[in-house]
């Protein structure tokens, strides 16, 4: 199974990409310091995981500073909200 799918990251905010980013380095490092100490690493394919998503990660960065991938737009509240409802209780003894 995948670290991260390609459209999680996508719809990533670039903190949040940075962030996912160092620790995905970190933890990289960790396994390749117990496979160079010589002890067992439990799931070895998970050096390729967390590489492969590294690579997502900055090619998705490159792209957007690039200008060829939209970065996610801020989550923007709707100002024109309804307004609330009012309780059918409170129409109907009025």
């Amino acid at each position: 199974m995948p670290v991260m799918r390609l459209k999680e990251i996508a719809e990533m905010s670039a903190e949040a990409q940075e962030q996912r980013l160092i620790d995905l380095r970190v933890e990289l490092a960790r396994i390749r310091t117990m496979v160079n100490a010589g002890g067992a690493v439990e799931n070895p394919a998970r050096i390729r995981e967390l590489r492969k998503t590294i690579a997502q990660i900055l090619t998705i960065q490159n792209e957007q500073k690039l200008g060829m991938r939209k970065a996610p737009e801020a989550k923007k509240e709707d100002k024109a909200k309804k307004p609330a409802k009012k309780d059918s209780k409170e129409t109907a003894s009025q």
